[in-house]
């Protein structure tokens, strides 16, 4: 099984940077869309980014022009690159597969820890 470990988080002042890291144990990775989510408390896990194998990006609205999303096939690794960060910001960040459906229904592999990001003065 896929086994996904998320790195980089931590505690910084609004306007600061954070580079998160998403490493897969599978040979799959390469060959699939990914995606960064993330989930504060009381609310729902929320697509953050995505890129797909040939590395084309989105974005969602509250965080374009500030983070980007990119991967390395090659070391089975995904990254997001955070900037202007703002308290809204903060949550748990995972990263999973992106787009992946079985009968028409979204299917997942197991997720990680996440890493937690907060930003506060």
């Amino acid at each position: 099984q896929v086994h996904l470990v998320e790195s980089g988080g931590g505690s910084v002042q609004p306007g600061g940077s954070l580079r998160l890291s998403c490493a897969a144990s599978g040979r799959w990775f390469s060959i699939g869309a990914m995606g960064w989510y993330r989930q504060a408390p009381g609310n729902e896990r929320e697509l953050v980014a995505r890129i797909t194998y040939g590395g084309s990006t989105n974005y969602a609205d509250s965080v374009q022009g500030r983070f980007t999303i990119s991967r390395d096939n090659a070391k089975n690794t995904v990254y997001l690159q955070m900037n202007s960060l703002r308290p809204e910001d903060t949550a748990v960040y995972t990263c999973n597969v992106f787009g992946r459906r079985v009968g028409g229904i979204e299917v997942f592999d197991s997720w990680g820890q996440g890493t937690q990001v907060t930003v506060s003065s």
